[in-house]
């Protein structure tokens, strides 16, 4: 019987729990304590939860489900309050086994009588425990016998005390130091006579890795987890009943142990070992909300909406399928928004759009309508020759101006989402940067993820995060991150054919749903981002396409060409459904042809021109009836032209050597001026020109 079969009928207990009335986790729980193991709980542990149809904090469910586990004691430590009892009458019943009198005698003496006849089942003796040692109830002897006497030493760095010195009455004490606590959970968790929960919160700040003196904490805590006994069933020493019936003589299951529990918010504060080296003890990560849990808390709080009280299943439905991920406390906040956005529960896909944003506008409606209409001019001109790719790109920005769409299910995917693929250096990557720079006016809205990085398989934990126990868990993932942080972004994956198919995966996710959950639990939401994806592939094949059509390549075969090559490559790596979801946002980008070098080689020296005025004072002229012929010349071979804008670039490198040597040879004064040009032969020809004078005349 599984966790989940547990949540739907427990049968090891008196009270039966459904999944109705308690968390799936509080199940698990439970499950891992019947089966003698000692629970470490991370995750959503200040969440809250449910208890029997009605909201609750977390120390609550886990109180309930301890007692649930036959403990009729909770005790609570946590750094701040030290001990306390989240349940009525605990507090009381834990007092009453402290003042039961102390039948301590001088001499040991054999058991006889009614516990000699009924000796402690086989059920009912801690996990791994073999009969007959020191934590075996079997041999809890009379008091002051052998067991007081036989192990007075430290072992784990806690002295084991005699089973009958654990019930003298003692004073309370408030235990707000960590030691006393543990010591206090030892003693309690070894004595068979009474079954009782400790549960530790926060011990991962109250024992500090980076202290040595926390190591000794740690032996106690694992210690009393080690030591923790399983309680004697009621019968034994009462009426001489079989223990392994009640008194009315139905089958009674195996008893728990003791439970010892720590709570931790994150387990990578909590040494390995702890958990790893013993295989009684297990960690049990506590996720959000699944979907029929998020189901049952709508049902519990869906009259706190706006409309919600009107409102029929297929409303909040819609909202079980959005909020995936989504944390306890967030279902309530999300209650609170729809009345203080005063946006009503049948509108799903507005209000979780309202809730995530912490804005009373969308952003994106803040954009200068001016600037929207005349992008594609202003892109036009900083991306050369693609006009397609400059058409869709803008296509996408003002439907993301306007609001305007498909859907609205809640689970809005991001704003646009392209696959830029042609040959290399036409304009892919700085169309992505011109986006951002053009409609966020901030370059740092702008963020490039280099997809050869992600070749390996785990490298989807770097966008993600890794899992709970792994190393990197407390720095989350580097996508996830990101988003949170800059929500309203061009995000561009270059040369996506590089990363391995379980990145891939992670890509699916966020277009289908426009969220990834990183490995602590947190969602990060696509839904103002612009999304690009770059890819060369079948640039390869481009030389072969120039060599058969020359240099008046028609854009339709090349076109045809790149989305059947990208086709394939997704079908290769086994992802086809990935271009499906991607092919309405394939984007070719066209090859560099004659007037488009033009184009970029007087930018190219524009540029040049800027940078020496700015760093020296110079005044750059360049000679365009000998540089232009001589550019276009060099870029018709189709070895060269098929490395698009880079390989203008290249060409360019001698004019750049030239112009520095000049710069270095002769140290031209601030305010003259030299000039550019390109010999019949190809070389270089860097000469000064006239010299203006500090009157603004010429010398």
């Amino acid at each position: 019987m599984n966790a989940r079969e547990e949540a739907g009928a427990d049968r090891t207990g008196s009270r039966s729990v459904a999944r109705e009335e308690a968390p799936l986790w509080a199940a698990a729980l439970r499950w891992e304590l019947w089966r003698g193991r000692q629970v470490i709980l991370t995750g959503q542990v200040r969440d809250r939860w449910w208890w029997r149809g009605r909201p609750v904090p977390f120390r609550t469910v886990l109180a309930h489900a301890l007692h649930g586990c036959g403990a009729d004691t909770v005790a609570w430590w946590d750094p701040v309050g030290g001990l306390a009892f989240p349940l009525d009458g605990d507090q009381e019943r834990y007092a009453a086994l402290d003042q039961r009198p102390s039948e301590r005698t001088s001499a040991a003496r054999p058991v006889t009588g009614e516990r000699a006849a009924h000796p402690v089942p086989e059920a009912t003796r801690p996990p791994g425990r073999a009969p007959g040692g020191a934590d075996d109830p079997a041999r809890v002897p009379a008091p002051g016998g052998d067991l007081a006497e036989e192990n007075p030493t430290r072992r784990g760095g806690l002295r084991q005390v005699a089973s009958d010195e654990l019930f003298t009455a003692r004073p309370a004490r408030r235990l707000a130091s960590v030691d006393d606590a543990l010591a206090e959970a030892h003693r309690r968790a070894a004595s068979p006579r009474a079954a009782t929960a400790f549960v530790f919160e926060d011990i991962d700040l109250a024992l500090p890795l980076n202290e040595a003196s926390s190591l000794q904490g740690y032996l106690h805590l694992r210690a009393a987890m080690a030591d923790a006994a399983t309680p004697l069933p009621p019968a034994v020493g009462g009426d001489g009943a079989d223990p392994h019936t009640d008194r009315a003589g139905a089958e009674v299951p195996p008893r728990a142990r003791n439970a010892v529990v720590a709570v931790v918010g994150d387990l990578s504060r909590v040494p390995a070992w702890l958990y790893r080296e013993d295989p009684r003890t297990v960690v049990l990560h506590i996720g959000p909300p699944d979907q029929a849990e998020r189901r049952r808390w709508f049902a519990m709080i869906g009259g706190e909406f706006n409309g919600g009280a009107d409102a029929g299943p297929a409303e909040f439905e819609a909202l079980v399928g959005a909020t995936d991920g989504m944390a306890g406390w967030e279902l309530d906040a999300l209650a609170r928004t729809s009345h203080i956005r005063r946006v009503p529960v049948h509108q799903p896909g507005r209000l979780l759009e309202r809730h995530r944003i912490n804005l009373n506008v969308d952003p994106w409606s803040q954009i200068d309508r001016r600037t929207v209409a005349e992008a594609a001019g202003e892109l036009g001109a900083r991306v050369i020759g693609q006009r397609t790719a400059v058409d869709a790109v803008v296509g996408a920005l003002q439907a993301a101006y306007v609001g305007v769409g498909f859907g609205g299910s809640g689970a809005a995917r991001p704003r646009g989402s392209f696959f830029f693929v042609g040959p290399t250096g036409v304009g892919k990557t700085e169309l992505a940067k011109s986006v951002a720079q053009l409609i966020f006016g901030d370059p740092s809205a702008y963020a490039r993820f280099d997809m050869s990085e992600y070749q390996q398989e785990h490298a989807a934990e770097r966008l993600a995060g890794a899992p709970p126990g792994f190393i990197g868990y407390d720095q989350g993932g580097e996508l996830t991150r990101r988003v949170r942080e800059r929500p309203f972004s061009v995000l561009l994956f270059d040369e996506i054919e590089k990363a391995h198919p379980a990145v891939l995966d992670k890509f699916l996710q966020i277009l289908e749903d426009g969220r990834l959950t990183d490995g602590q639990g947190r969602t990060a939401y696509f839904s103002q981002s612009l999304i690009i994806f770059t890819s060369n592939t079948g640039a390869g094949g481009l030389p072969a396409l120039l060599a058969e059509h020359g240099g008046d390549l028609p854009y339709e075969v090349l076109h045809r060409h790149f989305t059947a090559a990208v086709e394939e490559k997704f079908r290769a790596i086994g992802r086809p459904e990935i271009y499906g979801r991607l092919k309405p946002g394939v984007v070719v980008f066209d090859m560099l042809r004659t007037e488009h070098v033009v184009g970029i080689a007087d930018r190219l020296l524009g540029q040049l021109a800027e940078s020496l005025h700015e760093r020296h004072g110079v005044e750059l002229v360049h000679d365009p009836a000998s540089i232009r012929p001589w550019i276009t010349g060099r870029m018709a071979d189709p070895e060269r032209q098929a490395y698009g804008g880079r390989q203008i670039r290249n060409e360019f490198e001698p004019v750049l050597g030239a112009v520095v040597r000049h710069v270095i040879g002769h140290a031209p004064p601030r305010g003259s001026r030299i000039r550019l040009g390109i010999a019949e032969d190809g070389t270089v020809c860097v000469t000064p020109d006239a010299v203006k004078g500090a009157d603004g005349g010429t010398g």
